[in-house]
């Protein structure tokens, strides 16, 4: 299988190691190994990845097909997770996460063997880098001259209430000390 620059606008299939590592994991359950090899090897013949310009895309499943979409700009953080084994076949996960509120991996692609180029296109792509381009393309907002004047008054502002207010208790606490004292009796 030719390998492929994750640049590359078109469709990926996963390298066949992944088939391997889901024929050792199956085996884990004895002699139901094919309760669990029959779905990952579906899913192993169906998986695919696909990278444009706006984001990349995964697809499997043959009775219930799945598709996973994500823009480059929804993406939030990328992790490279690999065991013992996944190692051993020269693969690892590289797993996308977004802002989606949930804890797991929106995606997951696994089953590629050039895992750390795929990892670094996401985080250029992610930071803004267009391809081509030598340095990252600049996200952050400009703050228009109102705004910027608008956060100076606030902030004016608040310190002026807190010193009215550090005041305010150290005149209630001097004035309860001043106070005479009932002793009961």
């Amino acid at each position: 299988m030719a390998t492929h620059s994750p640049t590359d606008s078109h469709e990926r299939r996963p390298h066949a190691n992944l088939l391997k590592y889901y024929v050792l994991e199956s085996l884990l359950l004895g002699p139901f190994f094919f309760v669990a090899l029959i779905p990952r090897f579906l899913r192993f013949r169906t998986l695919r990845y696909h990278w444009d310009n706006e984001g990349i895309t995964a697809r499997w499943g043959v009775l219930f097909r799945r598709e996973i979409s994500l823009d480059f700009e929804r993406i939030q953080d990328i992790h490279l997770r690999s065991n013992a084994v996944e190692r051993w076949l020269g693969l690892a996960k590289v797993q996308v996460q977004t802002a989606s509120g949930s804890s797991k991996a929106e995606m997951t692609i696994e089953g590629l063997q050039d895992f750390q180029a795929v990892r670094d296109f996401l985080y250029a792509r992610m930071r803004g880098v267009r391809r081509g381009d030598a340095k990252p393309v600049s996200r952050e907002p400009v703050a228009s001259d109102a705004v910027v004047n608008a956060l100076r008054e606030t902030a004016a502002e608040l310190r002026a209430l807190r010193r009215e207010m550090a005041a305010q208790r150290a005149d209630s606490n001097s004035r309860e000390a001043a106070a005479p004292r009932e002793v009961g009796g």
